[in-house]
C-alpha cells in the first residue's frame, strides 16, 4: 500500500521518495506522555560489582541532584554504611554479586539499621530471590537496565515527593 523510490548518484548523495496512500479520516491527535523525573537531594548508596554500572548510576543520580556513594561489593557496602558520618537515605543494591550477594548484604545492612531503605536491582530474572527479599523488608525492585524515569519514580515512592 505504498512505494519507496530512491535515486543515488556517486558523489552527489541519495534521495528517497515515499509515496503513501491518502486517507479520508482525520488524523488522530495524541498528546505524548512525556514522563518527567523528579530531582532529589538525598544521599544514595549504589552497590554493584560492575564498575561501569557504578559509573553510569553515579552520573545519572548526580545529574538528578542526589549525593551518590558507591560500593563495589556487599562487604564494601556494609563497611561504608557502618562508618557513615551522615545519613544514607537509600541503597540501590545489586542482587547478584560474588562473595557477598544482595541477600546477605541486605541482611547485614538491616542489622546495622533496621529502617534502611533498599531498592533491589538486577539484570537477571530472579523472582524467587526478589520475593524473598521483599518479604524480609526490602522496599522495591527495579530491573536493569533502568533509566532516570524508572529510578526517579522508585526513589520518590520510597522517600516521598
Amino acid at each position: 500500500d505504498g512505494i519507496i523510490c530512491f535515486d543515488s548518484k556517486p558523489g552527489q548523495g541519495t534521495t528517497f521518495s515515499l509515496f503513501l496512500p491518502a486517507v479520508d479520516a482525520p488524523a488522530a491527535s495524541e498528546t505524548p506522555n512525556i514522563e518527567q523525573w523528579v530531582a532529589g537531594h538525598e544521599t544514595v548508596l549504589v552497590v554493584d560489582d560492575e564498575p561501569y554500572i557504578l559509573d553510569a548510576c553515579t552520573a545519572m543520580l548526580t545529574g538528578m541532584g542526589y549525593r551518590v556513594l558507591t560500593a563495589g561489593s556487599g562487604a564494601d557496602a556494609v563497611a561504608l554504611y557502618s562508618k557513615r558520618e551522615q545519613p544514607i537515605d537509600l541503597v540501590i543494591l545489586d542482587m547478584v554479586m560474588p562473595e557477598m550477594d544482595g541477600r546477605e548484604t541486605f541482611r547485614q545492612l538491616k542489622k546495622l539499621d533496621p529502617d534502611v531503605k533498599v531498592i533491589l536491582s538486577s539484570g537477571y530474572s530472579l523472582e524467587d530471590m526478589a520475593e524473598e527479599m521483599l518479604s524480609m523488608g526490602c522496599e522495591s525492585f527495579v530491573q536493569k537496565p533502568f533509566d532516570e524515569h524508572q529510578i526517579s519514580r522508585k526513589i520518590r515512592e520510597l522517600l516521598g515527593e
